[in-house]
């Protein structure tokens, strides 16, 4: 006994895995039993099987078959959960209808629950013969104690795969926009970081487009902030169509839209690729958008659009030369509505 709890401490303290901790216990179980099968299986009721997790096949007479998935109806496993029965050396003659059981031979078996420490059952584990064998005295307590640990592990393996989860739908909400579902502006700033990089490995132009919303704060305050947040939204679909696959739209802020994407090359007219896709983005924000509940018209966003030498601009001075065509770009569009205006009071 004292061999067989230094051999547990051990592979307690370093398993790092449910195989890692399984595996040994296998062979400890075998030897504690004195069957020359065991394995560990979990259950998927929901799914009507159990899969063979794990085995440890010492004799000739009987191979439990690791990685097998049997239907959980009519399993050993199953009965024994079912009339909380630890031991029977008549597998058999106790279930006949145990297909498993006949299929492999088995006569003697033991087995108990695999459960989190939140009652569920995961699977169990189990350890069987073709032939007839007594159950030693000490065996059952092992394969108890067996059992919890392995439950241990389960739920430790869980948890952490809920943190892992957890962890990763925390970095989702934290790079995008949960309005539009675009990303947001920490990330666009990142994005554009590296393809200025790779522009300046490429000697290739980065264009950079900021598209603001004009008159936003009049449909907000007009139709209320509920279609307000469609109108926004709608609009992040309108603007994604102008954009190539290989572009980033992001949203900047509360009416405020980036996109970032490779130019031209550096010894091309870096114009024609700035004033093709400033067309593109502005020509999407015109016209009828639908929304669940009403149709808003729209007279269209400032867009500004430039092309920067990446071997020369940061992502901060990208960006504000964006900034400052678009600002341009609104400053003329109010000039036009303002002149409109007054040659049809003349």
């Amino acid at each position: 006994m004292e061999s067989l709890i230094e051999q547990l401490s051990d592979c307690v303290s370093s398993a790092k895995t449910l195989e890692d901790l399984a595996r040994p216990m296998l062979e400890m179980l075998e030897a504690a039993t004195g069957l020359e099968s065991a394995y560990l299986v979990s259950v998927d009721p929901d799914k009507g099987r159990q899969h063979i997790l794990f085995a440890h096949n010492t004799g000739e007479l009987l191979t439990i078959p690791e990685g097998a998935f049997v239907p959980w109806a009519n399993t050993l496993c199953r009965h024994a959960l079912e009339e909380d029965r630890t031991y029977t050396d008549d597998a058999g003659g106790c279930w006949g209808d145990a297909d498993a059981a006949h299929e492999l031979g088995i006569q003697t078996c033991v087995s108990a629950p695999v459960k989190t420490d939140s009652g569920e059952l995961f699977g169990a584990l189990c350890a069987a013969s073709a032939q007839q064998m007594p159950l030693p005295p000490q065996a059952e307590p092992v394969l108890r104690l067996f059992a919890r640990l392995i439950g241990q592990q389960v739920e430790r393996e869980l948890l952490v795969e809920k943190l892992r989860e957890a962890n990763a739908e925390l970095a989702t909400h934290a790079a995008i926009d949960a309005l539009t579902g675009l990303p947001n502006r920490r990330v666009l700033v990142d994005a554009l970081q590296r393809m200025l990089a790779q522009g300046a490995r490429s000697g290739q132009s980065v264009l950079v487009g900021f598209v603001d919303l004009d008159d936003f704060k009049k449909i907000n305050d007009a139709h209320g902030h509920a279609i307000g947040d469609e109108f926004l939204a709608a609009m992040a679909k309108q603007l994604a169509n102008s954009v190539r696959a290989s572009d980033m739209l992001a949203r900047f802020g509360s009416d405020e839209f980036v996109v970032i994407g490779l130019g031209p090359a550096l010894g091309e007219s870096p114009r024609t690729g700035a004033r093709a896709l400033a067309d593109r983005l502005a020509e999407n924000t015109i016209g009828e958008l639908r929304l669940k509940r009403m149709t808003i018209d729209y007279a269209g966003a400032s867009v500004g659009v430039v092309a920067v030498d990446p071997r020369t601009t940061s992502a901060e001075e990208a960006l504000r030369q964006a900034d400052a065509a678009m600002y341009a770009v609104k400053h003329s569009r109010r000039g036009m509505v303002r002149d409109a205006g007054e040659a049809l009071s003349d």
